[in-house]
């Protein structure tokens, strides 16, 4: 490791930041990848003159430096020694957009589909679209050569990269763009680097039986994905070295280069015009995959966007996951293989032809059976299906997983099917289950050995598959690395796939233009061999980690933070429709995401050597600001509930460390909520709010909840006279904030369910809520274990069990499961337990509910979802009872996370973080509506934000039917 003396000086030569830590280089010890390197350091630069300082320290120092945007690379060209440099926090500026050249200029941390949603006014966006595309960044696209699905008809990145601003080794500025043969030779005559590079170029490429050479040993010309080495194959075909061709320009070498050759700091793109307003999909159905892979070239002729494939063992994933049977509508029998193809077109008569035109040829060739035709929101479901296939398939319990090291082989399409053959029989020959998930129309297939890389055998496995698909891609004259790149795993292939002359050119070139090896070494020349600084150490002994929480689901807690691979889904902005993760949304800082929060963890937990090995500040760190929001338990693709791991690390620290006054006070709310209700007259006032809040660190800003008793027994004794019909019983959970806090809104749920016809009991619990969010595990798992006896009864009956809160009510549906000592009754409970709208919302259904009860007035209503229903439950269902009234008008929120999230909300230090997350889309959405619209939210904490936030009170949807009935 670099002296940390060394390290300072860094500290006072840049604007940025700079981070030696154990808790950052450990974060950044990972990418989406198998490997594993601690950096010496992390840095985010704020300027040019920051990289250029940096670039200088580090040529001084000897010290590698590795360029990173969003960190979601599969062959782990982020993952190395020395300086992790991070562009995503400072880099992100749109620079300028000129409509009538159709290009766009943007520094290398603009996000993909953010920059497209920037271009949609000017009709523009830019095509290459990862499956990544709404965290990935435009430099790391072009570090990659990125693709995607409709590369087949706008291209790849290579293809678009204009210009490129970049500093070299020396850390001077160089700007790349088209020139002509004499603008080469101009650049040959400068007396500095830049000249070198070019009279290097020169010098290696202009003799005819070196470009021969190129021409007969890399991937075939005409399979478009392909980033093996450099791309010399491909700037040969430019002027100087073919005079007939058009100019020459730098970028086509740089696209692919993995930030190996220089440092990108501007980029410039040409953009294409937004795709036909109409699409059609045909889902082809074939009996075999080989039959699949042949009717790709006649397919080809038609005019693709795309030329997608899944597979049975896809599909078959999705046949037992609920939310995903939907998405099955247009399957038909059961196929081997699916080809999901599609067509475009402006105008619908143009576009009905060439659907027509392209069945046409589906029955000609007589390949396939069936071919369904797909129309808007299904081809977005047909789209959903195969990404959820592969997630469902890449979310293993255990030590095997499916690994990244030959996921990227791409072919001629006239290859494709003998190829497919011989790759079937090399993946049974290691017993591997082949997948066929591929870019079709691309010749590109995508599949990924199971594997236990903690194991010696599996990790010689790991070589040996990669080395015998090597060769055979190499025998069928294609590419390794299609459009993930050759990173750490596919490097040390490249001599085989491109021969050994064209090896030492391109090592060549990388010492001309990196002498001192400085920027990412050990990726594409020189590589690092693909089985070393492997994330896990071979036939290590598991540490054994006992925790309170049950775990056992991912055979423990470590491999629940292991479950992450890295692909970075929880670096969203607040700009998609998600919630995972609000921190992030806000700070825009890697240590915020749930990948940090999971990395950290299996770091500390698999190196410490302290007897509780959760005794780390870092850990607590890292753990700050997650507001337990549980985004991550569903919108992470390997389900990793951080909020989980969150309460069991709160646990384990604090064994230790103790708590402090605060968290008592929140942990213990309810007890003091008794308290507090029985001396209203004392605790309700301004003096005693101020007090407290200044006593233990509350927000100063902040409202602090009004807590109150009700006898909630004679109220429903009293209006059971109300009741209409009898439709059944139910069990209204009447828990700790409802209670104590939202005294109003439990009697309007009681109001509600006796109009409606049903016999409501009521069930006084505590759900433990406030002790799982500050890691009080053992109250929390004696409450857990009370209310899942006393509830048992009614479970056993049949009798659902509806909640008012969230948060509580859904506890039973998660937590309970981690904590309670009878597993199956708390199985069985979960099952039984519900929020109090997805009854109503399965009673509408069922018919038993109808708008015949509710008032015809007109209303205008947004309903903002707590995140705990969003992860858990679904948000329709409360769209569904609020459209009950005829002339109700109702519209779900783009929200994310409301960022109160109980305690976070309330606590001094956070007060910022959580206003600020309320601020990215939800106080904007509410601001806009006028006051008559009615705002509707179903979460306690969530109606506290929204008032702090706009002064506006949100009502709860019960409240809102409540009040919508007649009479």
């Amino acid at each position: 490791m670099i002296r940390k003396n060394i390290l300072s000086k860094l500290e006072s030569l840049i604007d940025g930041e700079v981070y030696t830590d154990d808790l950052y280089t450990s974060i950044y010890a990972t990418d989406a990848s198998v490997y594993r390197k601690k950096p010496d350091a992390v840095v985010f630069p704020k300027t040019k003159e920051d990289i250029s300082r940096l670039i200088e320290f580090v040529s001084q120092h000897k010290i590698p430096l590795i360029p990173r945007t969003a960190g979601t690379s599969l062959a782990g060209q982020c993952v190395g020694e020395g300086i992790i440099v991070d562009v995503s926090r400072h880099f992100t500026n749109i620079l300028e957009v000129n409509e009538e050249e159709q290009t766009v200029t943007v520094e290398p941390g603009v996000i993909r589909d953010e920059l497209n949603l920037y271009l949609k006014p000017f009709g523009l966006f830019f095509g290459p679209n990862t499956s990544t595309s709404n965290r990935c960044m435009i430099g790391g696209m072009v570090g990659n050569n990125s693709s995607g699905t409709t590369s087949i008809k706008y291209g790849v990145t290579r293809d678009k990269v204009l210009e490129i601003e970049a500093l070299l080794s020396d850390g001077s500025v160089a700007e790349f763009k088209s020139i002509t043969a004499d603008e080469f030779e101009e650049k040959t005559n400068l007396d500095n680097l830049e000249g070198d590079i070019y009279r290097a170029l020169k010098a290696e490429l202009l003799p005819k039986n070196v470009q021969k050479i190129i021409r007969d040993n890399f991937p075939k010309p005409e399979i478009h994905r392909r980033n093996t080495g450099y791309a010399i194959d491909e700037i040969i075909k430019f002027a100087p070295f073919d005079g007939r061709k058009k100019e020459f320009n730098m970028c086509k070498l740089l696209a692919g280069s993995e930030g190996t050759l220089a440092f990108t700091t501007k980029i410039k793109l040409k953009l294409d015009r937004l795709p036909p307003a109409n699409n059609v999909m045909i889902a082809a159905h074939f009996n075999s995959v080989e039959n699949a892979c042949k009717a790709v070239i006649p397919i080809m002729e038609h005019d693709l966007y795309t030329c997608e494939m899944m597979d049975k063992i896809i599909l078959d994933c999705t046949k037992n996951n609920k939310s995903q049977l939907p998405n099955r509508f247009f399957i038909e029998g059961d196929p081997a293989a699916v080809l999901m193809l599609e067509l475009a077109d402006d105008n619908n008569k143009e576009l009905e032809k060439k659907r027509k035109a392209l069945i046409k040829t589906l029955e000609k060739i007589k390949l396939s059976y069936a071919h369904p035709s797909l129309y808007g929101n299904e081809i977005s479901q047909a789209l959903e299906l195969r990404k959820a296939g592969l997630g469902l398939l890449g979310n293993m319990v255990g030590d095997k997983k499916a690994v990244a090291c030959i996921e990227d082989t791409a072919v001629s399409i006239n290859d494709l099917a003998p190829f497919i053959d011989e790759f079937t029989a090399l993946m049974e020959k290691y017993e591997q289950q082949a997948v066929y998930y591929a870019h079709a129309g691309a010749g590109e297939l995508h599949l990924r050995p199971i594997l236990d890389l903690k194991k010696s055998k599996d990790v010689e496995l790991f070589r040996r598959i990669t080395t015998d698909v090597a060769s055979l891609v190499k025998k069928y004259g294609g590419s390794m690395s299609g459009e993930h790149g050759d990173g750490r795993v596919r490097s040390e292939f490249i001599e085989l796939m491109i021969g050994r002359e064209n090896y030492r050119i391109i090592r060549r070139i990388k010492e001309v233009f990196d002498p001192l090896y400085i920027f990412n070494p050990g990726k594409i020349v020189d590589a690092v061999p693909m089985d070393q600084d492997l994330r896990y150490r071979k036939d290590r002994k598991e540490p054994e980690i006992k925790t309170l929480m049950d775990f056992s689901d991912s055979l423990g807690i470590l491999r629940v933070a292991e479950k992450c691979n890295g692909s970075g889904d929880c670096r969203k902005t607040h700009v998609t429709a998600e919630v995972m993760c609000p921190s992030y949304q806000v700070t825009k800082d890697e240590k915020d995401t749930t990948r940090a929060r999971a990395n950290a963890l299996r770091e500390f937990l698999t190196h410490s050597e302290k007897k509780n090995k959760f005794n780390h500040t870092e850990l607590k760190q890292v753990f700050d600001l997650c507001l337990s929001c549980k985004g991550c338990s569903s919108e992470c693709p390997s389900n990793v509930d951080v909020s989980s791991l969150k309460a069991e690390f709160l646990y384990q620290y604090q064994k230790v460390n103790g708590t402090s006054l605060r968290d008592k006070a929140f942990a213990y709310n309810t007890k003091l909520n008794v308290l507090s209700s029985r001396f209203s007259f004392i605790t309700n006032t301004a003096f005693f709010h101020k007090t407290v809040k200044k006593f233990i660190d509350i927000a100063e800003d902040r409202q602090l909840p009004v807590a109150s008793g009700f006898n909630f027994k004679k109220y429903i004794h009293s209006q059971q006279s109300k009741a209409v019909g009898n439709k059944g019983k139910v069990v209204l959970f009447i828990d700790e904030f409802t209670r104590y806090l939202d005294i109003q809104t439990g009697k309007d749920a009681i109001d509600l369910l006796l109009r409606l016809g049903y016999k409501v009991e009521l069930f006084f619990g505590e759900s433990g809520r406030t002790f799982i969010s500050k890691g009080f595990l053992k109250q929390a798992k004696n409450l857990a274990n009370k209310n899942i006896e006393s509830l048992k009864k009614y479970v056993t009956a049949g009798t659902p069990v509806v909640g008012i809160e969230p948060s509580a009510i859904l506890s039973f549906r998660d937590e309970y499961l981690r904590l309670g000592n009878n597993v199956e009754a708390a199985k069985n409970l979960a099952k039984n337990a519900f929020l109090i709208e997805e009854f109503l919302s399965w009673e509408i259904k069922n018919g038993e509910i109808d708008s015949s009860p509710f008032t015809t007035e007109t209303r205008t209503i947004k309903f903002h979802g707590h995140c705990h229903q969003k992860a858990l439950s679904n948000q329709k269902v409360t769209f569904d009872i609020l459209n009950l009234p005829e002339n109700y008008s109702v519209t779900i929120i783009n929200s994310g996370c409301c960022g109160m999230a109980g305690s976070f909300g309330y606590e001094k230090e956070h007060y910022e973080v959580s206003i600020k997350a309320g601020s990215l889309k939800l106080f904007p959405a509410i601001n806009k509506t006028d006051e008559n619209t009615i705002i509707a939210a179903n979460g306690t904490s969530c109606r506290h934000q929204i008032y702090d936030g706009t002064k506006r009170t949100a009502k709860h949807p019960v409240s809102i039917l409540r009040e919508a009935l007649k009479n």
